[in-house]
């Protein structure tokens, strides 16, 4: 049994599905509780699941319509942004009263309403555009959107430039502050416990709109623009308002995650989207399965947590061997990711955990057709002879 019929019975069966939530809501407590450093992993797990919501973003523009975007961290930074700029006292002289510090809920609609605004405006002018132009494009957007938010801090300062803003407000919900424990049932829950199930709430929310769309008319419409624009054209399928969707929907995701990373950092700089974090999550993408929604979240998982467990390994390992710290752990992801891409691309180019279509284009099987066809050339070889 493969990936994918585990993820389909997993999905089908009750129990399992029962099984697999109660995990994820006891797993804060079974990392804390066994490890010294849990917190530390704790946050890492955090980040992971906000590479998992960006991963799913940027899956519905490379994975399912087939447009290379290398900017998509671009989108990121636009929701961190707002949701910085809205809840923090950066702008309390510039805006009114009433538009400062709004509910939760609003400021992350407003992120990945503004994020999907500056979607459309990256697709539509890139319509006609794909593989490596397509790319040199995204990318270039990618790196402008940094740009401008390092040097947007004159004549009028609107992001503070390279120092970054900080003083984020905590997210209050409910009547609760997720910046204190809040003890419940006995249980105190630290900040980095409420957000990690905050932080899985939006997510699980973004797995089930992906997976409503990967068999919907539209996610459909997607597949078709990417197996073959043309013919998906002639029939009958509007191409254009197709793309500008896949770029509007994947940048509402990336405003999200990009909305929970400021409220869970407290702090945002351009430093945190550079041209490399976009690298990073199109890696989750391709290492874990373009197109397949429990590919990408692995992939994600994957990537993610890595640095966190090389540190903890690495390090010890050169202390011991060689009584000083020789390679960077950071520098060793590098290098173990590029070695990865490049064994996965020779061996698995449909990812550890390739959706089925694509590993039936990959490794297509001898049709009925073929087979005869090949007897009949191997009869008349032997005729030959």
């Amino acid at each position: 049994m493969n990936f994918n019929d585990f993820f389909i019975r997993l999905r089908q069966s009750k129990t399992g599905l029962i099984a697999f939530i109660a995990l994820l809501l006891v797993l804060p407590w079974m990392i804390s509780s066994g490890f010294e450093s849990g917190n530390s992993y704790l946050r890492a797990f955090d980040m992971a699941l906000l590479y998992i919501m960006l991963s799913l973003g940027l899956n519905i523009v490379v994975g399912y319509a087939g447009l290379l975007d290398m900017g998509y961290i671009a989108f990121y930074a636009v929701g961190a942004y707002t949701y910085a700029l809205l809840n923090s006292p950066h702008l309390q002289a510039i805006l009114p009263v009433w538009m400062m510090y709004p509910p939760f809920i609003v400021s992350v609609v407003l992120a990945a309403v503004i994020a999907c605004v500056f979607g459309i405006l990256l697709g539509a002018p890139t319509l006609k555009l794909r593989g490596d132009y397509l790319a040199i494009v995204t990318l270039g957007f990618g790196e402008i959107i940094r740009i401008f938010m390092n040097n947007l801090d004159r004549p009028i300062n609107l992001t503070n430039g390279p120092q970054g803003i900080n003083n984020i407000q905590r997210v209050h919900l409910l009547g609760y502050n997720l910046g204190q424990p809040i003890k419940i049932l006995g249980l105190t829950f630290e900040p980095v416990h409420l957000y990690y199930y905050l932080i899985l709430f939006f997510c699980a929310l973004i797995v089930v709109v992906s997976l409503r769309l990967q068999n919907s008319r539209l996610g459909r419409a997607w597949v078709a623009i990417r197996e073959d624009e043309i013919a998906a054209n002639a029939m009958g399928i509007n191409t254009r308002n197709v793309k500008l969707l896949a770029f509007a929907m994947g940048a509402s995701f990336g405003g999200v995650s990009g909305s929970l990373f400021a409220s869970l950092q407290g702090f945002v700089s351009p430093e945190s989207f550079i041209l490399m974090e976009s690298v990073m999550v199109l890696c989750m993408v391709v290492l874990g399965g373009m197109g397949n929604i429990p590919g990408v979240i692995l992939g994600a998982i994957i990537v993610s947590t890595t640095p966190e467990v090389l540190r903890d390994i690495i390090n010890p390992l050169q202390q011991a061997i060689a009584g000083r710290r020789i390679v960077d752990p950071e520098n060793l992801r590098m290098l173990i990711f590029g070695l990865a891409m490049i064994i996965m691309m020779l061996v698995r180019p449909g990812g550890l955990w390739p959706s089925k279509r694509r590993r039936a284009e990959l490794r297509p099987k001898t049709t009925e057709i073929g087979q005869q066809e090949k007897d009949d050339m191997q009869d008349a070889e032997r005729n030959h002879d």
